[in-house]
C-alpha cells in the first residue's frame, strides 16, 4: 500500500510579493513566457511584465484566452517553443494556472504559479482540469511533480472581488468533506495512491481554518485591507487546500460540480468553480445522510458567504428530472471521483441528494 504526499518546492505568501519575486524566479529561469488574461494585464501584469524587464528577465508576453483547453494549451506552447523559453509563469486565476502547468509540462520547463486571487485551490497542485473550448469539463491533466514555485500577493488578492474570495474559501471548503470520505472508503487520492496521515490533517485544519477566520477575512477583503484573518483565509484557499484535496482525495463534491458543468446553461457556466463545488458539497452531505445539525453547520456558512444553495442560486430554477439525470450520470462516470466514496452512488442518488439540498436550503430561508 504506497502513500504519497505531494507539495509544491517552493511556497511563498505575503503582501507585496510579486514584486519582491525576481530572486525566487531566477532561481528556475531568465527567459520566461508570462502569461495572464487581457484583465489580469491591465489590473497588474503591465506593471508585472516591466518589473521583470527591470531585473534582467528576457520576457515574452502572453494572452491567456480564458479556457482551459487543449486547443489553448496546444496554442501556447508552440509560442514558447518558438520563443525559446525557459520558465513558464501563470499569472491569474484557477483556468490560467492550470494551463501554464500543462504548457510546463508539454516543454519539459519549470513553472512559477503567481495567482491574483484566492478562488481556487488549482495553484499548488500536480493536476490540472481540462475543459472543453466551450467550458464543459473534460478530464483531469496529472504531472510528475508539483509546481516550482507557488507565490501569492496577498494584497492582490485583498484587492479582488470578494465573491472570488467566497468562491475559494467554498472550493476549500469541500477539501475536507471529501478527504473523510476517501478515508472511509480507503481510497485512492488524486496522486493515485492511498491518503497520507499528515494530507489528511491539513485537510481538517484547513476546514478549522474556514469556519474560524472566512468571514472576519471576507469584511477585511471587502475594504482591499490584508489582515491576519485574510492571510489565514489565503493560505487555508491556497496552501491548505491545494496540498489537502491532492493528498486527501476527491470524492462526490467535486464530481457534482463536474456533472453541473455538463448541462449547456448559460446562467450556470456563469458562475464560478467554487460556486458549484458549494452546491456539490451540499449534495455530498445528503448523499452520505449526514445529520441535520451536520449539513446546517455548512449551510449556515455558506449563506454567510452568499454562496449558491439552491437550485434558483445556480441559474437551473427549472431544471427538470432529465436534466439532472443528466448531471448524475456526467459525476457517476467511471473516471470521475465520486468512485472514491465509501458506498456506491448511482445517478438516480445524485439527483435524490441535489433535490434534498435544494429543498433544505430553500426550507431554512423560507422561500416557496
Amino acid at each position: 500500500m504506497t502513500k504519497i504526499f505531494g507539495s509544491p518546492s517552493t511556497y511563498v505568501q505575503g503582501s507585496g510579493a510579486l514584486f519582491d519575486s525576481a530572486e525566487a524566479l531566477h532561481k528556475l529561469g531568465s527567459k520566461p513566457i508570462v502569461m495572464a488574461d487581457t484583465t489580469v494585464y491591465k489590473i497588474v501584469g503591465k506593471k508585472f511584465i516591466d518589473y521583470l524587464g527591470q531585473q534582467k528577465f528576457d520576457v515574452r508576453k502572453v494572452t491567456f484566452k480564458g479556457e482551459a483547453s487543449d486547443k489553448e494549451i496546444d496554442r501556447i506552447t508552440g509560442i514558447g517553443q518558438d520563443f525559446g523559453a525557459d520558465l513558464i509563469i501563470g499569472l491569474g486565476g484557477g483556468k490560467t494556472l492550470d494551463s501554464a502547468k500543462a504548457i510546463a509540462d508539454n516543454l519539459k520547463l519549470p513553472v512559477a504559479i503567481l495567482p491574483t486571487l484566492a478562488s481556487t485551490d488549482a495553484p499548488c497542485s500536480r493536476l490540472s482540469v481540462i475543459y472543453t473550448p466551450d467550458g464543459g469539463f473534460e478530464k483531469y491533466r496529472f504531472y510528475s511533480k508539483n509546481p516550482d514555485l507557488v507565490l501569492v500577493d496577498t494584497q492582490l488578492v485583498a484587492n479582488a472581488p470578494t465573491r472570488l474570495l467566497a468562491s475559494g474559501i467554498a472550493d476549500a471548503l469541500a477539501t475536507n468533506v471529501e478527504a473523510q470520505a476517501v478515508a472511509k472508503a480507503n481510497g485512492q487520492t488524486m496522486l493515485n495512491a492511498k491518503q497520507t496521515l499528515v494530507g489528511n490533517a491539513i485537510a481538517e485544519k484547513c476546514e478549522e481554518t474556514l469556519f474560524a477566520y472566512g468571514l472576519q477575512a471576507i469584511d477585511a477583503a471587502g475594504v482591499h485591507a490584508v489582515t491576519p484573518a485574510l492571510e489565514k483565509i489565503v493560505e487555508a484557499n491556497t496552501l491548505m487546500s491545494g496540498v489537502g484535496f491532492e493528498s486527501g482525495g476527491l470524492a462526490a463534491a467535486h464530481a457534482i460540480h463536474n456533472g453541473l458543468t455538463s448541462l449547456p446553461n448559460e446562467a450556470l457556466h456563469a458562475k464560478t468553480h467554487g460556486e458549484k463545488v458549494a452546491f456539490g458539497t451540499l449534495t455530498q452531505l445528503f448523499l452520505e445522510g449526514r445529520e441535520t445539525e451536520d449539513i446546517h453547520t455548512y449551510l449556515a456558512f455558506d449563506l454567510a458567504l452568499g454562496l449558491p444553495t439552491t437550485f434558483d442560486d445556480l441559474g437551473i430554477a427549472d431544471i427538470s428530472d432529465e436534466d439532472l439525470l443528466k448531471v448524475g450520470q456526467a459525476a457517476t462516470a467511471p473516471a470521475d471521483t465520486m468512485t472514491e466514496m465509501p458506498f456506491e452512488v448511482t445517478p438516480a442518488d445524485v439527483v435524490a441528494a441535489m433535490k434534498g439540498a435544494d429543498a433544505y436550503s430553500r426550507a431554512i430561508q423560507g422561500l416557496a
